[in-house]
């Protein structure tokens, strides 16, 4: 790959566009913080993009969605949003071609926000939400890089893939219709961190959904005739507790993680529950031990269900349905995409960091799928947190690395 060189403005009357337009990025980042957009509702940013892309001479026929929510099992307002590009220049269109993607939505903490500079930062103005900068910069890079690309008359044949529902499992990337991409060889996702930040692999994420179902009862009048199901639950999540298997898991060398992140149950005090839901996950690089972590979960459950019991011994019981939301992935030291990823990086100005990511991307799924694919980071810090911020440097040297990327140069 070239390195890019600036250009003297004097020595032709129709210069190459060798850098991107930062203060544009800055606008665009603005506006797509400021829209609401949660998993499978992502429609607003989704047409926001494309009204920025036909503004810039885009082709409407080369902005399509494809059909990712009917195939998810959340459904969803919307598609991935996919935007191709032919290749313009001498020699470009022998070049393979790059996908450039980011995800459109957002954690439900991050719904509503009001973004505000303060310094060196963008923040949410608001004390109740998030900011939601994951993964609103990564979008706003790369649409920074189509509309550029728009005005260029050099580059390689693009792909730029907005997905849907990363936050809920990468359904937008799982579900993706690879046929619409237009076969590309290099792919680059821009999501958290720092901008020379480059995961090249990720860990692997199992969910499950836990329902506990005992005996309802008076909570007065008749407490020992019911089976308690909040009971058998905090039983359940005590022992993993004791145990080490919820949270951080380290074991013989090996490291997981584990998390019961929601539990709905009960409509009264003076009723003994019978029926409570609990959302739970598990995560390990190491499949193996992931798998542990899991039997564990299920053991925990049936431990808890066989120790409470009514006054005539009636127990309660424990449905557990899980599935594999991505299984953990890692490139090679000498995979294309991560050689050109690190180009870029130093090319912009930055110093590439490989990492491993301890939790999911839709890369996990493009790779799985044959693309492989390396994340970089947009300047996201404290992601999935109140606290959110964007550094607004490394924003605008994702920005510039995206350029770079895009450009094939």
């Amino acid at each position: 790959m070239q390195k890019t060189t600036v250009k003297s403005r004097r020595r032709s009357q129709s210069p190459a566009i060798d850098v991107p337009d930062l203060s544009r990025a800055m606008d665009l980042l603005m506006s797509l913080l400021a829209i609401e957009g949660g998993s499978c509702q992502e429609t607003a940013v989704a047409e926001f993009v494309a009204k920025q892309l036909r503004r810039a001479g885009a082709s409407p026929a080369d902005i399509r969605h494809d059909t990712a929510h009917r195939r998810s099992p959340f459904g969803g307002a919307v598609g991935n949003l996919i935007f191709k590009l032919p290749a313009r220049g001498t020699g470009m269109a022998q070049q393979p071609r790059r996908l450039l993607m980011a995800h459109l939505d957002t954690v439900p903490i991050c719904v509503g926000t009001r973004p505000v500079r303060r310094g060196g930062q963008i923040v949410s103005g608001l004390k109740n939400r998030g900011l939601g900068a994951d993964d609103r910069s990564g979008v706003a890079v790369i649409l920074t890089a189509a509309l550029e690309m728009l005005r260029r008359k050099r580059h390689p044949p693009l792909t730029f893939l907005f997905t849907v529902q990363e936050e809920i499992g990468l359904y937008g990337a799982r579900c993706a219709s690879l046929g619409m991409l237009g076969r590309p060889r290099y792919a680059f996702n821009f999501d958290g961190g720092p901008a020379g930040k480059m995961s090249i692999g990720a860990t692997g994420g199992y969910r499950m959904d836990i329902v506990v179902e005992g005996l309802a009862s008076h909570a007065g009048g008749a407490p020992e005739q019911g089976v308690s199901a909040v009971a058998m639950a905090s039983l359940a999540i005590a022992d993993l507790t004791r145990n080490g298997w919820h949270g951080l898991i380290e074991r013989d060398g090996r490291r997981g993680t584990s998390n019961v992140g929601v539990i709905h149950g009960g409509a009264a005090t003076n009723v003994v529950c019978d029926r409570v839901e609990i959302k739970v996950e598990a995560r390990s690089h190491d499949p193996s031990f992931r798998q542990q972590i899991i039997d564990e979960i299920h053991a925990a459950f049936d431990r808890a269900a066989a120790e409470v019991q009514n006054a005539a011994g009636s127990r309660g019981r424990v449905t557990i349905v899980g599935r594999l939301d991505y299984e953990a992935f890692k490139l090679t030291a000498e995979e294309p995409c991560v050689l050109l990823a690190e180009q870029a990086i130093r090319a912009s100005g930055g110093t590439p960091v490989r990492t491993i990511s301890n939790g999911g991307l839709d890369a996990n799924w493009l790779t799985a799928r044959g693309i492989p694919t390396v994340t970089l980071g947009a300047g996201q810090i404290g992601q999935h947190t109140l606290g959110e911020a964007l550094d607004i440097a490394e924003f605008l040297l994702a920005c510039r690395i995206g350029f770079r990327l895009a450009s094939g140069e």
